[in-house]
């Protein structure tokens, strides 16, 4: 009786599931320029992330369909499609808030007293996360996280669309994508251009944010 309970449980989560929605940017396309400029942001935003949504919600509603029925097998190979699909929606969503045409500088309060305890300094962090973003082979994404356990701030890096805290366990506060998809278009294949570039446009009263809630 509990599996069956459990079973429907689930399919009915499933049924009345909310489609995935491509979120709105707060800012303009060409509002971090000269940093990214507009073109690349309108690609990444309206065909890119669209992209993963559209795919996300497809994949979801096939494996709704595998779980209706039962079908194990088609469950495990829908996890590839879930895995980066998801992971691009999930990525992109908190990508976006952590930019901002008002942002660059450094950041204040608890977060900079988080990264001087864990980083020695600001410019330490920045060096440290600048490095592994240049560094990442192919496209993937580097991450600033938050490792509840040890309270502590780590820097990691994933391939491709791998989510940050369901690849590590590491709650992602700021995020730099080194897809091409996110930079060519103006600075080629220079990466590390791009990267020192985008701290420009950092957010750190999303990050803080990020951080508090993290922290709860």
């Amino acid at each position: 009786i509990c599996a069956a309970s459990l079973s429907q449980t689930i399919n009915q989560v499933a049924a009345s599931r909310q489609k995935h929605t491509l979120p709105d940017l707060t800012y303009d396309y060409g509002a971090l320029e000269p940093y990214i400029n507009a073109e690349i942001m309108q690609l990444h935003h309206s065909k890119h992330h669209a992209t993963y949504v559209n795919n996300l919600n497809v994949a979801e509603e096939k494996y709704k369909e595998a779980l209706a029925k039962g079908d194990v097998t088609t469950q495990v190979a829908l996890q590839p499609a879930l895995r980066f699909n998801g992971g691009g929606h999930i990525n992109h969503t908190i990508f976006w808030t952590n930019l901002s045409p008002n942002g660059g500088g450094e950041p204040q309060g608890e977060l900079m007293e988080a990264i001087k305890k864990d980083f020695g300094s600001f410019e330490k962090m920045k060096e440290k996360l600048s490095a592994a973003s240049v560094a990442v082979q192919g496209s993937g994404w580097c991450w600033l996280g938050y490792e509840k356990d040890s309270g502590r701030l780590r820097i990691a890096a994933c391939a491709n669309q791998d989510p940050l805290q369901g690849t590590t366990g590491l709650i992602p506060l700021l995020g730099i994508d080194v897809w091409e998809h996110a930079y060519y278009l103006q600075y080629k294949n220079v990466r590390p251009d791009y990267v020192k570039a985008i701290w420009n446009v950092i957010n750190w009263e999303n990050v803080s944010e990020r951080l508090q809630t993290a922290k709860k």
